[in-house]
């Protein structure tokens, strides 16, 4: 028998602008000395996966496996890795790697670093592309991994690798997370909900801000929001104008930015979290007025992931989440394009997506 040198990938994977996924064979490279290897078990879908399956930011390279709230269980780890070991419960983000050197990654905010290779749709050392979570194994160095509370579902904990983190960076890192501080969330939706449990689980005030009065009931009685706003009502908008801290928009289709300026305080911020294709217009005299900003936000580092996970399971923090199998990802592709989720798809990898993963022996 020949050499080992990688592994047989099985994933779906979307090979056209189309964005429909289809069965995908591929190779994931054999096990480093510093990488972790672990079966998939779930996966979350990210309004992100839709975008890059698309090409709407016109930087995807095909065939691409999306994916990059990804949670499973250890199977082997290479011979220097310290930090986990078979049989642990963990999870892989947006990104697999970054330079580790330049200022942005010494102050732990890997997710910004120029040489940051993200999960799905990037392109690794070896200059192969990333392939992400829609397959039934992964292999990440194990900086980038994350452990998984034992606590946690893993289902409904898949999507804080994404959704969870990009919400929870912003709130800590402009000091929107003590008690006594009014946040306003934009969109109910899958980062939206999340939102409102971290806030509401920092001691904070919440407003829930939506197009759609629907939502009002679920976001006060069963979520806990304080307030509810309908953006579509002047009157409500106006009687709230100039109360809030902070906002945090998680709003990924194009809507107006004046509305919501209105809402802040004195130095509030507007925090875009959300990436609409197409340009938003800016009102600039708010700002001035009123010494506001407007600033984004994008995941969180590994040490700010993991802080995240851990708050989470102190708080017993989840997604609300619809469990589906890897046949209706299309479906839930379409759906969650015209919204109609509650609140993240997570595809049941280990138990819907065959076959597993096989040795490739070269002889």
């Amino acid at each position: 028998m020949g050499k080992v040198f990688e592994r047989e990938a099985f994933g779906l994977a979307a090979k056209d602008e189309s964005g429909v996924l289809s069965p995908f064979r591929f190779s994931r490279r054999e096990t480093g000395e510093k990488d972790v290897r672990f079966r998939v078990l779930f996966c979350g879908i990210c309004h992100t996966d839709v975008c890059m399956a698309k090409n709407e930011w016109g930087f995807t390279t095909y065939p691409l496996v999306p994916g990059h709230e990804i949670v499973g269980v250890v199977i082997e780890v290479g011979a220097k890795v310290t930090k986990f070991k078979a049989g642990d419960k963990v999870g892989v983000g947006y990104m697999l790697s970054s330079c580790r050197s330049c200022d942005i990654c010494t102050d732990d905010q890997e997710n910004f670093c120029p040489k940051m290779i993200i999960t799905s749709g990037g392109k690794y050392y070896d200059d192969t592309m990333t392939n992400g979570g829609y397959s039934d194994h992964m292999v990440c160095e194990e900086d980038y991994i994350v452990r998984i509370p034992e606590n946690l579902p893993l289902d409904a904990a898949a999507p804080l690798l994404c959704a969870g983190v990009s919400v929870y960076s912003p709130m800590k890192y402009h000091g929107l997370d003590k008690p006594g501080i009014h946040i306003g969330v934009v969109g109910l939706g899958g980062l939206g909900h999340i939102a409102v449990k971290f806030a509401k689980a920092m001691g904070t005030k919440v407003t829930v801000i939506s197009t759609s009065d629907s939502k009002r009931d679920e976001a006060i009685n069963r979520l806990g929001a304080d307030l509810f706003l309908l953006s579509r009502d002047p009157e409500e908008m106006n009687d709230s104008v100039g109360t809030m801290d902070g906002i945090i928009d998680t709003v990924s289709a194009t809507h107006p930015l004046l509305p919501l300026l209105g809402l802040l305080k004195y130095k509030g911020k507007l925090i875009m979290v959300g990436a609409p294709a197409k340009p938003l217009e800016f009102p600039v005299l708010p700002l001035i007025l009123g010494k506001k900003m407007v600033v984004g936000s994008m995941t969180g580092g590994i040490k700010e992931s993991q802080e995240m996970v851990d708050f989470a399971g102190k708080h017993n923090i989840t997604a609300d989440i619809e469990l589906i199998s890897a046949d209706y990802v299309n479906t839930a592709m379409e759906r969650l394009e015209k919204g109609n989720v509650r609140y993240r798809f997570v595809i049941d990898v280990a138990n819907t997506l065959k076959p597993t993963p096989q040795l490739i022996i070269c002889d």
